[in-house]
């Protein structure tokens, strides 16, 4: 598979470079060891390397203040994704993600929650590769992009 390939052929920076954290929510991610190679991988893939990334899963509630805070929307969304570097081929970034909104999405998509919550992990690591959700055509980039990457990750598991 591709993902052979590229685990084969490159150097995986170190693991440390990816952090989970639960903030009074428990997200129930499996294989993070593996996760945080894909990951760096996918940032490999898109010409990024990974200085530091925290992932922050959380409630509702901070999530919405977040959101409120610092994009001034008032609105329920499932990521927030934070840019902190000033280079764009150097990543340092954070990565909020609503847990409810994770649980209700896979409820209305009628698809597995863990499916649904390695695509919110992949969309908002697109999101610090510079890939947008707007204008429409941008989306839909992004979107190819992150079904690429998620196949390669189911596909991985399968074997």
């Amino acid at each position: 598979s591709l993902l052979t390939f590229i685990f084969s052929s490159l150097e995986i920076s170190p693991l440390d470079k990816i952090y989970f954290h639960e903030s009074n929510v428990r997200s129930s991610l499996l294989h993070r060891k593996d996760l945080k190679k894909f990951l760096l991988a996918v940032f490999k893939q898109e010409r990024r390397r990974v200085e530091r990334i925290d992932v922050i899963f959380c409630n509702d509630k901070y999530f919405f203040s977040l959101n409120k805070s610092f994009l001034n929307h008032a609105y329920k969304t499932d990521t927030l994704s934070f840019l902190l570097s000033d280079d764009k081929l150097s990543i340092i970034g954070d990565i909020y993600i609503s847990i409810q909104r994770i649980r209700a999405n896979s409820r209305d998509l009628n698809i597995a929650y863990k499916n649904e919550l390695l695509r919110v992990i992949i969309h908002s690591c697109l999101h610090l590769c510079g890939y947008k959700d707007t204008p429409r055509a941008c989306a839909v980039k992004m979107e190819t992009r992150q079904e690429y990457y998620l196949k390669q990750w189911i596909v991985s598991r399968e074997t």
